[in-house]
Formats: C-alpha cells, structure tokens, sequence
C-alpha cells in the first residue's frame, strides 16, 4: 500500500499492512531539507521540494502545507517579518478595537495575496508530484485561532467576553473567507483540509461552544461536500472539549500529549473517524529512545482502541535526530 491507500484505507476501518505515519514536520522538515525558513514559508517550490525530501527519506504517509499561522492573516493586513531560519514574526496590523472587529473586511483570494496564492500552488505542486501516491492535507486557520492572530491574543481573550457580538461579525467573515480557501485548495488537489484552532483549549469548552463547534462544523461540513477528508487540530490539553471536537464531524482529531488518556474520547468515534497523536514531542520522539517511542505509540495506539494514527501531539522539533525519527516510523509497523 502506499502512504494515500492506507490513509484512506485505514480512515474507511479496511485492513492496513501497517498504521498511517503522519508527523507533523515545519522547521524539523526545512531543517533535514537544508531550505532556510523563510523559503520553507514562503517559496512553494522549496517547501514543496523539503516535503517529499522528508517523506521519501522517512516513509511519511502524508505531505502537508503546514509552515506558520499566518497565511490568511496577512491577508487580512497582519504584518509579518519572516527571519532566515526562525519562525516568522507577527509584528503589527492588528485590529485596533472592537469597532474594527464589527467591521472587518474579507479578504479576497483573487486580489493576489502571496501566502493564499503560494498555499494553493503548493498544493497543485504536490498534486503533481505525489498526487495517488501520498495524503496532501491543505489547511485553514479556525475561528477563534484566526481572530487571536488578527487581533491579538490578550484582547481577543478579553473580547469573547466584552463584546461576544462584535467577535461574532468578526468570527463570520474570518469562516466565510476560510470557506473559499478551503474550496481553492481541494479543487487545486488536496486530499483533507486541517482546520487549526490551537487557541480553543485556552477558552474552555463554554466558550468553545459558544463560539468555535458550530463554525468548524460548518467548515468541516464543506470539506465534506466538496469530497474531500477534514482533519481538526487543537494543540494543548483539550480534555474538556474532545467530545465537541469529536462532534464536529472531523474525520482526524488531533489529541495533544496533554491529554492523559484517550480511552473515554476514542468511544466517541463515528464511523470513518479517528485520532491522530499523542507523544509527546520533545520527552518521547526527541529525547526518547527507539523503545520509550515505540512505547508510547503502543501506548497511544491500545486507548484508541487501534483508530490512532501515528504521531506525536504536535509538531517535530528541530532538535528531534534522524535516528529517532526512523524509530518513529517504525513503531508504525505494530499490528494496527
């Protein structure tokens, strides 16, 4: 089987020759490519090039977009600086005020903004390359993760309770925007879109009802209407929330380390759905050893009751060794 057979396969509860192998690698992936960061974000060729680099040295199941949150915020007029080899850097063009929220104003794809335009060549350059052979996940940034990034993160915190309805003419114009680049990037080729809406397990999961569930069902639904596999990712302790993540319909829900035990959330899974994680990326898959790896995929793998596909809770650190990221891809071999 190759790496998109047994995604889908294994999505669709068929039998695998192995479980899928779907780290998530940003600058761990720039790094083992030699492309600086920048380009990594900014150049889909370079990106497109340092990805399959990875998944034909590693035996990744999947290629992604992934590189920064930042693609549809500074579209929306956040200003970035992008260093040679360190993460890019918001540093201004925040919505001022709640009045500004009230009124912002959706970006349009056709108007030519650089990161919509280089995600969706990324995607068709993977198409290219790799299309029937590995996943090719796309990505747009959730609700509540999108309007921290536009407005920042401690005034959009206060925001959700001062004025819940200004954030909410904000929150509809950020998913109505994240529709239309959800449909460039399935018609440009991309098997699944991830949705990620890290900020989420920092509001609790009254505010997360209140303002993310129904928006990622919507995002989640349209993904599906267009044919293609939604995947939900929220990094952090997401305990309080993972039946409402479950419930959005995502076909992958991302689980984070800091979930202790996915025994009770695993129950929850509709046909077609699954986990994805949960090691711990710098204790287990950078400082751990081929066997404490290889435990904590068993680990990962028997509370999920066998729907767990295989990586850690977040993304691979640069200082992660070649050697532990093949044990990595090993501990994938485990009968499923």
């Amino acid at each position: 089987m190759n790496g998109l057979e047994r995604t889908l396969a294994f999505l669709g509860g068929e039998p695998v020759d192995r479980l899928p192998f779907h780290p998530i690698i940003m600058r761990w992936a720039a790094q083992h490519a030699g492309v600086t960061y920048r380009d990594f974000c900014l150049d889909y060729r370079a990106k497109c090039e340092a990805m399959i680099r990875c998944a034909d040295d590693f035996d990744l199941d999947w290629v992604t977009v992934m590189s920064d949150p930042y693609a549809e915020a500074s579209a929306f007029g956040l200003q970035i600086e992008y260093p040679e080899n360190s993460l890019p850097i918001d540093v201004g063009g925040h919505l001022p005020d709640l009045r500004s929220a009230r009124s912002l104003e959706p970006y349009r794809i056709e108007d030519g903004h650089h990161r919509l335009l280089n995600r969706i060549a990324e995607v068709r350059e993977f198409r290219r390359r790799v299309g029937g052979r590995l996943f090719i996940v796309g990505w747009v940034e959730g609700p509540v993760a999108e309007y921290a990034d536009i407005r920042g993160v401690t005034d959009s915190a206060m925001d959700l309770l001062d004025d819940p309805e200004a954030v909410d003419c904000a929150m509809e114009v950020i998913v109505e925007c994240a529709l239309g680049f959800i449909r460039a990037q399935v018609e440009a080729g991309a098997d699944c879109i991830g949705i990620g809406d890290a900020f989420c397990s920092q509001i609790g999961p009254a505010l997360y009802r209140r303002f993310a569930w129904e928006r990622e069902r919507r995002m989640v639904a349209e993904i599906h209407r267009l044919g293609a596999i939604a995947k939900l990712h929220i990094c952090g302790d997401t305990t309080p929330i993972l039946p409402d993540m479950i419930a959005t319909g995502a076909d992958i829900v991302d689980v984070d380390h800091l979930v202790r035990d996915m025994t009770p959330f695993a129950r929850l899974l509709g046909p077609g759905q699954v986990l994805s994680g949960k090691p711990d990326p710098v204790s287990t898959i950078q400082d751990g050893t081929p066997d404490s790896i290889a435990a904590a995929v068993r680990e990962s793998t028997a509370q999920a009751g066998g729907r767990c596909i295989v990586s850690a809770g977040c993304e691979i650190t640069p200082g992660t060794s070649a050697e532990n990221m093949r044990a990595f891809r090993v501990s994938a071999a485990f009968e499923p």
